[in-house]
This record gives structure tokens, sequence and C-alpha cells, in this order.
């Protein structure tokens, strides 16, 4: 009787190697590890040609968002086509890796590595913006905080749902961008070993050729082909962190030390005795105010028109420059700055000097000589700020206490009029025993620039609702912000009116005995003000008294409220000794 056997295919081992298949497939009866099961997988096998464009779509898409994302640049102005007509090494590195590794460890490779690129994507979309808005790059340690900040801006300019829907939106986008580029760099895995013979002779020509691009310098119009931009920007994210961390130290033993700590409340500013001091910042009150063709207009034929009428009212001024050691925003660094003789022009020094610190500001040397009250007006605040005890103020006004009610001008809580006709009721315009040393924070000039006040009766003042029409018939942030140069035409009015409003205070109510010294805290944003910009912003001294202006004649500044273009330039932090010394302070250094 005949036996009948059946040939049965030997069972694999459970540890054979993943290679024993052959190239192009996944093991016997198992589908491509990209290619799905149920409904999708039939409509593959009816319709084979649109599945085939379909995945050969996909796999360039992926390619596309991979490779361009390991060569995006960190700076808005080199987004251009040579940038990305170039090889990058971590592509070749990665490739090499994934078609080595087993199906398992390569999908964990893959996604690790698709997440670390959209991360990287990620800073270097920081970096441009931070670029834009504050001239420099995003820093891992410091900057976290200011995305506070910046939900605080979009909701005082457009309203709490448009920055919450804005803030969530922006999430979303980080959270989508992380997760397409690690589902990406998976699919290129699994398309890479299934072509491993043409992958790996591809890797090789293309290591090749970017070696030889490096050694012999090749170039595509000026850029170099073989590229390693994630590797650069690991590197300076890292270097950044470590400097950071460096100077942490370093700036908290310099704040320690002092030119004038030791000085006794006598021999303090006694060139200044009986004067009320106004100290004024103008916000974003940069050079581009003064120069630049589109902005300056209004701003020129403003300053010009008050240094005439100020000299008819009896004030003379000189005008110069100071470098701010911040741009584009941040203008409590520059306040800062100027106002302590140090250089802070990052969070952690802010933090580390008003918080730990007892180095001397210039308004604390008023209050130390027992001679002056010292007060500040800051309607751009608008919660605790316990900074107040630093800076030497007997007395903060914030945005609650100034009793405005009329509209906020987008981020701005009030017009610069009000402020200062709210400062003369509460404070200047008082019987005193004793004079006013007063710093004052101007803010109508602050971005997004519409809708914009103007000026009215001061009469007509009052609580502020008469502001209400103003508003009301202004341009709203929508209409100039994606126009370069309708913002830099409100930005030069902006500041034209901040200008305005302060001189016309100081010729309606300044006295003898008021001398009055504004600045700008930093230049507006690179969209304004151009990415290659000088960080000076303009500092007048005005007063009656002609010794006020003669004590600083050394310091060759211009006459009037404009300074000249060559006029003296001095970093920002250098102010305050010489505003001291020019006034008779007597130094009694402290050291850390």
């Amino acid at each position: 009787m005949p036996v009948s056997t059946r040939l049965r295919r030997p069972r694999p081992a459970p540890d054979a190697p993943e290679a024993s298949a052959s190239p192009g497939t996944t093991g016997p009866g198992e589908p491509p590890a990209d290619e799905p099961s149920g409904r999708l997988a039939r409509w593959r096998r009816d319709r084979p040609r649109a599945a085939r464009n379909l995945r050969l779509t996909v796999h360039v898409l992926a390619a596309v968002l991979v490779v361009g994302a390991l060569l995006l640049p960190n700076a808005g102005g080199a987004l251009r086509p040579n940038r990305f007509t170039r090889i990058p090494a971590e592509a070749v590195i990665g490739a090499v890796l994934l078609l080595v590794l087993p199906r398992r460890p390569r999908t964990v490779v893959a996604a690790l590595c698709g997440t670390g690129i959209g991360l990287l994507t990620v800073l270097n979309l920081l970096d441009m913006g931070f670029t834009e808005y504050l001239g420099r790059g995003f820093n891992l340690v410091l900057d976290w905080e200011l995305f506070d900040d910046a939900h605080a801006y979009v909701a005082d300019t457009t309203g709490g749902t448009a920055a919450a829907a804005a803030a969530a939106g922006l999430v979303l986008a980080v959270l989508l961008l992380v997760v397409a580029t690690a589902l990406a760099t998976v699919r290129l895995g699994h398309l890479l070993h299934r072509h491993r013979d043409r992958a790996g002779q591809g890797a090789l020509v293309t290591a090749t050729a970017w070696i030889a691009c490096t050694a012999l310098g090749v170039q595509i119009a000026g850029v170099p082909v073989a590229a390693d931009r994630g590797a650069d920007t690991v590197r300076e994210q890292a270097r950044r962190v470590v400097d950071t961390l460096r100077d942490e130290a370093a700036f908290a033993k310099e704040a320690r030390s002092d030119t004038f700590g030791a000085t006794p409340p006598g021999q303090l500013v006694p060139g200044l005795r009986g004067k009320d001091v106004v100290l004024a910042f103008i916000e974003s009150y940069g050079r581009t105010a003064v120069e630049d063709p589109v902005a300056s207009p209004d701003v020129t034929r403003t300053l010009d028109a008050r240094t005439e009428a100020l000299a008819k009212a009896g004030y003379r001024a000189r005008s110069g420059w100071l470098t701010s050691s911040t741009y584009g925003g941040s203008s409590w660094l520059g306040h800062s700055t100027a106002l302590s003789g140090l250089w802070i022009d990052n969070q952690q020094r802010y933090r580390t000097v008003t918080t730990a610190g007892d180095h001397l500001t210039l308004t604390e040397a008023f209050r130390r000589t027992g001679a002056w009250d010292t007060v500040g007006v800051m309607p751009g605040v608008q919660k605790a700020w316990p900074e107040a005890e630093w800076y030497g103020l007997d007395k903060v006004y914030n945005a609650f206490e100034l009793g405005y009610r009329g509209p906020k001008f987008s981020w701005s809580t009030m017009p610069d009029q009000y402020a200062l006709e709210a400062f003369e009721r509460l404070e200047h315009g008082r019987e005193r025993d004793r004079p006013l040393m007063a710093e004052i924070i101007l803010t109508s000039s602050h971005q997004p620039w519409a809708p914009l006040p103007e000026l009215v009766d001061w009469e007509d003042l009052g609580d502020g609702s008469v502001f209400h029409a103003v508003h009301d018939a202004g341009k709203q942030p929508g209409d100039i912000v994606t126009d370069t140069t309708a913002s830099r035409e409100e930005y030069g009015r902006s500041v034209a009116y901040s200008v305005e409003s302060l001189t016309r205070w100081l010729e309606r109510y300044g006295t003898d005995d008021t001398v009055l010294v504004f600045l700008g805290d930093h230049q507006p944003i690179a969209r304004v003000s151009s990415s290659d910009a000088s960080r000076d912003v303009p500092v007048s001294v005005v007063a009656k008294d002609p010794e006020v202006l003669e004590k600083i004649s050394g310091w060759n500044w211009t006459e009037g409220l404009t300074p000249a273009k060559d006029a003296p330039v001095w970093r920002m932090d250098a102010f305050r000794d010489r505003f001291l010394t020019a006034y008779g302070s007597t130094p009694h250094p402290t050291t850390g």
C-alpha cells in the first residue's frame, strides 16, 4: 500500500536573523513593515497603480521633511534655496546606522532620531523668532519664562481668547512636527532596509561625495555643499548653555563690586540738590526712530519743533547715544542696565541683581541721600513688582493706581499723556517738603503700534474716558502687523507722540528746578529696524538751569533733542557712573 507523504517547509528558528529574508520582503506571509492591513490594504490591491503612486509620494515627502529639517538654518534671512541643495552628514550617518540594524532596534532608533530632528527643528525656529524680535538666539536655560510674557502680550493685544487659541495652536504644531519627523524617519528606515543593496551603494557614494566636497571646499552659490547643520545646532545650543552657567557665577561676583557702593549719602549727587529730577524711558525709542527714512520724518519733525518750543520756555537740551543691552523687547533689561551700571542682557543677570544684590541704582542713589522722595510711574506693571525696593523707589504707581478709566491702546494700558498728567496730579504737582526723583516708563510706543493715541487738551483728560473716541477711530493691529512699511510708519508716529507728550508735560508743568532725562530702552523689532541695525538709543538731558548742562559739557553731546549721527556713543551701563560723577558724586568702591 503506497504511503503518501507531504513535504513540509522547514520552520525557521526563533532567533533566525532578519537578513535571511530576501531583499524587498519582511518574511513569509508578512506584509511590508509600512503597509497596514485591512481596508487600506484591500484598496491597494484593487488599485495598485494609485497605491504605488501614493506610496512613492509619501516616501518623497518623508525624505523632503527629514532632509529639509536637517538643513534648516536658524536665521530667517538664510532661508534661501541654496541652503537646501546641500548634503547633510547626519542623513548619511543615519542611513548607514539604519541599514545595519534589525527591524525592532531599527524602528526604535529611527523614532528617536526623528524625534531629535523634530526638536532640533523647533530650536532652529525659536532661534529665528528670537532673532527677529530680540536680536539674539533662543537660550535653553533662560528663555522659557519669556513665553509667559509673550502670552501676556498677545492677550493684551488681541484678547485672552485669541491668546489661548494661539498658545494651543503653537503647542499642537510643535507636537505634530515632532511626531511627523519621527514617523518620516521610521518610514525611511524601513524603505532603506527593503532596498539594502541599492541603499548601501547610495550611502557609500553620498558619503564619498560629502568627504570630497569638504576636502575641496565645493560650494553652490557661496554655500558649502557638505553640511552638518544638525550638529551645528547641537553645538551652538550646548555652547549657550555652558556660557550661561559660567556667566551666572561670574556676574554674581561682578555685581558685588560697585564704584559708588560705599559712597556716603552726603557725597551722592550734590550737584543736583534742590532739583526735581525726572528720568523717563520711552519704549522702543531707538536710532531707527531718528534715522530710518520711513519711520523718522514724524520723529525728527517733532524733535525739532519741541527743541524750539522748549527753548522759548527757557529750556536747553543736550543729546547723545547709548548702546542698549537688549533689542526688540525685554525692556526691563535696558532699564536695569542704565540705572545700575551693570550690563544686564539676560533674565538670569536681571534676577541675580534684583533679588540677591544691593548694587546701587541711580534712583537708589537719590533716595540714599535722604534729600529726595523717590517714586515710580509704571503703567506697564500689572502685577506684583518686588524690584521696586532694589530700584530704590519709595512709592510705585502701577497700571491700576493712576485712576485711568479709558481704553487700552493695544499693549499699552494708557496713553503717555494721561500717565504724565496722573504723575503731575499725584506727585509732581503736590506741595512737598523735599524735591522729587521720579522714574517714569512711557509705553505708548510699544508694538504693534495700533491703535495709537493722540494728544488731547490737557484740561480734557479727566479719567481718560476721552480716549474712547480716539481708540475707536484708530487702526487695529491686524491692519499693520503684516505690512512692514505700515509698521515702520506707525512706529515713527508712536515715538513722536511719546516725545511730544513728555516735552509738552515739561513745558506745561516744569519749573526752574526741573531736570528731565529721557532715553529709549531699546531698538524696535528687526522687522522695523532691520536685522543689521545697531542697538543704539537716543538719550537727552533737559534743564533750565544752565549749570545742569554745564556739568555735562565734557560729554560733547549734541545741542537740542536730536543727537547728531556722529555724537558720542556709550554702552548703556556706562551711564550711571558718568551721571553720578558729572553731578559731583565721590567714588567709594566696594569689592566682591
